[in-house]
């Protein structure tokens, strides 16, 4: 018998551990949104794919073939409960991922506000060079 509420349960518990966005984690595994909400909250209406599940395995730092073992009921494979190599780098790639997201937001909002500031300056630089240019009077 298929437990799809153990896999919800086992993604959301990843998630949190690790930490890892929803849109994060369908980066990383290359499935929808759609499809990673469905399966968090245990609503698919129809079955996924052992492709699907090992894609999402894979981006939670586990082995290809561990969501399937949760759905079936199976021992998940390297479920030893401790953090092992494998894990921790998971745990590094995971926030390093959120870093560069949160640098590339910090970049644009500083690339819109030079554009603002921008704007201002050219105005007030081309007043000046008129002034310049402009004899004395």
């Amino acid at each position: 018998m298929e437990d799809w509420q153990a896999v919800a349960s086992a993604i959301n518990g990843r998630m949190a551990d690790l930490p890892l966005s929803q849109q994060e984690l369908a980066e990383r595994s290359k499935v929808s949104v759609a499809t990673l909400r469905e399966l968090q909250k245990a609503t698919a209406t129809r079955k996924r794919s052992a492709r699907t599940l090992a894609a999402i395995s894979q981006a939670l730092g586990w082995p290809d073939d561990y969501l399937r073992a949760v759905l079936t009921g199976a021992t998940p494979p390297d479920s030893g409960g401790g953090v092992g190599r494998a894990d921790s780098s998971s745990l590094v790639l995971a926030r390093l991922d959120q870093l560069h997201a949160e640098v590339r937001r910090l970049a644009d909002a500083v690339e819109r506000m030079a554009v603002d500031v921008g704007h201002g300056d050219k105005d007030t630089s081309s007043e000046r060079a008129s002034e310049r240019r402009s004899p004395a009077g």
